[in-house]
């Protein structure tokens, strides 16, 4: 089968490490020169809670060739026309695009594709890049998992053939309710990366930081009354409920949901959000396509998003150089 991660930056180049050393030769593209030829002259490195190097086949855009059976999709959605209209001519007849990215990207490149090769995957774990060729899973290893599954029309049998080549990282949940799967993610996301980056820090200084955690469930509180709002069912994230373990109306409630935050980030307390490195390099990041997603669907739904729309509003202030990612920006939740 021809594969290729494309954007293999973090987390791709750690799932194509893993690919690759279980059995499945995988194409890793990425436009970054430097780690690109580390991987070639090194192969991949990574380290955190597990340690491997791996001989991986890694590639920029332009060398790809196709056609291929599967392209993973791990590319920040800032320019996701543009990239999956190339994609598209790369694909076979047969074909199927997994968007691994954050937020609600399955629409806009089922406009490009089609349904029927568009498929949606969740990200249940997290890594950073530390350098050229070398990257550090920061997710407890026994907590690695994917949740996925297909548009309208994807045959079963492609949602299989993935499905197997996931699971040469980890255990892989089927989703026939892939919208609330996204939501799932994306509460996550907005929630500990949003802030994460407001702080500059991790998933664990969010949820274990005493002024940052009733904004954190402020946060996930909003994210729930819209998605609940736009008919959204939202799906277990690893076997549990988190509507029913988060969500409150009472001061007795808030203050068990409260006292569940680090208890709930413990294996993933390590991650660093994927905006917050984009920001420390002084690139573009993701927060109107993750905080920005719920506050449009809020507006859409008449739903008071006061705290997404903040944390929108910081994160574009660090990135224009008006402010800088610290603690200190908690203040303007008051």
């Amino acid at each position: 089968m021809h594969c290729a991660i494309y954007g293999a930056g973090s987390l791709g180049t750690v799932l194509g490490a893993y690919m690759t050393k279980n059995g499945q030769p995988v194409d890793l593209v990425n436009r970054n020169k430097a780690h690109v030829e580390a991987l070639r002259e090194n192969g991949a490195t990574v380290c955190g809670t597990v340690e491997m190097n791996v001989p991986v086949r890694a590639l920029l855009p332009e060398e790809m060739e196709g056609p291929y059976d599967v392209i993973f999709l791990m590319t920040k959605q800032l320019h996701n026309h543009e990239v999956v209209t190339r994609l598209k001519d790369l694909l076979a007849d047969d074909g199927v695009l997994v968007t691994m990215q954050n937020g609600l990207p399955e629409p806009e490149i089922a406009e490009i594709l089609g349904t029927p090769r568009t498929l949606g995957c969740v990200v249940e774990w997290g890594a950073t890049m530390k350098g050229p060729g070398v990257c550090e899973l920061t997710s407890d290893p026994a907590s690695l998992s994917f949740h996925m599954g297909g548009m309208e029309g994807v045959a079963p049998e492609k949602v299989q053939e993935v499905k197997g080549l996931l699971e040469l990282m980890c255990p892989v949940e089927i989703e026939e309710n892939l919208l609330g799967a996204r939501w799932s993610k994306l509460l996550i996301n907005a929630t500990f990366s949003g802030l994460g980056t407001v702080m500059g820090g991790t998933f664990g200084d969010v949820s274990e930081t005493k002024e940052a955690q009733p904004i954190a469930l402020a946060c996930m509180k909003e994210c729930m009354d819209v998605g609940r709002a736009s008919g959204v069912k939202f799906a277990p994230v690893q076997g549990k409920d988190i509507t029913k373990l988060f969500y409150y109306k009472s001061g007795l409630k808030k203050a068990f949901a409260k006292a569940l935050l680090p208890i709930a980030m413990k294996k993933h307390r390590l991650i660093e959000p994927s905006m917050l490195q984009d920001v420390k390099k002084g690139k573009p990041c993701e927060v109107d396509a993750i905080n920005g997603v719920v506050c449009r669907a809020g507006r859409k739904a008449g739903v008071p998003t006061p705290v997404n729309d903040k944390i929108v509003e910081i994160v574009h202030r660090i990135e224009a150089g008006e402010l800088s990612c610290g603690k200190d920006n908690l203040k303007y939740f008051a």
